[in-house]
């Protein structure tokens, strides 16, 4: 059975993961009205994994005896300056969701939960990926800048991106 404190914890962190997938998919739309066709396929499959964070921790919670509330949804964003501003407003919710994952895996440490201590590794881990990820996407549209070639090489390769469901 989760300790009160911890479920309504993760019950927070589904919802702010579903209001995530909201931010993502606003975002390719952005990407989609600026015929970035690739940029807007990175931000769908980043929808998708965010959808993919919200249903595990809602399983997770059955799983340990809680009840997962869902709440409304906050209205993302929907308009952002240019491609780099819209990941570098992703990099920044990105830190906000690291901030939110480590205080749950503190209040598990300091509870003795190892069941969700265990559960917030893959997230803890997941997390660093994600900063890495877009971290490094916003180096390189700083380093084509306007450069059309540039521009549509990278829009090519964020259209590559597909949505794989961790094995784990």
């Amino acid at each position: 059975m989760l300790d009160k404190k911890i479920e309504d914890m993760i019950v927070e962190q589904m919802n702010f993961e579903i209001h995530s997938a909201y931010i993502y998919l606003a975002m390719g739309a952005y990407c989609d009205s600026i015929d970035m066709p690739g940029f807007a396929n990175w931000f769908k499959i980043q929808w998708e994994e965010e959808i993919y964070h919200s249903t595990r921790m809602y399983e997770y919670i059955v799983e340990r005896g809680g009840r997962p509330i869902l709440e409304s949804i906050e209205a993302p964003q929907k308009e952002w300056s240019s491609l780099i501003d819209t990941f570098e407003k992703a990099l920044i919710h990105e830190q906000e969701v690291t901030k939110r994952i480590n205080s749950i895996m503190t209040e598990a440490v300091n509870l003795s939960d190892h069941a969700t201590r265990s559960f917030f590794n893959w997230y803890i881990d997941e997390q660093v990926e994600e900063e890495a990820t877009v971290d490094t996407i916003i180096k390189q549209l700083k380093m084509v800048k306007d450069s059309g070639h540039g521009l549509f090489m990278m829009d090519k390769e964020m259209g590559s991106r597909a949505f794989v469901k961790p094995t784990k």
